[in-house]
């Protein structure tokens, strides 16, 4: 699974340690989804869609070996 945390944060100008706050999960958590090493579950997912004002689809896309 890909996604574009990284470019949404950056359009945000807000810190991996601020977008981790906000959805209430570690930095960590959103350092490992950025570089593609976490799946997050479908609550975080949605949380992170309501953050951005984007849907799911729009944060996320799957790949052809998922």
């Amino acid at each position: 699974m890909t996604n574009n945390l990284k470019v949404l944060r950056a359009i945000k100008n807000i810190s991996q340690e601020e977008l981790a706050k906000q959805i209430q999960v570690s930095r960590q958590t959103i350092n490992a989804m950025e570089k593609g090493k976490y799946v997050p579950s479908t609550v975080l997912s949605l949380k992170l869609a309501r953050f951005f004002e984007k849907s799911v689809e729009e944060i996320f896309a799957l790949e052809e070996t998922d």
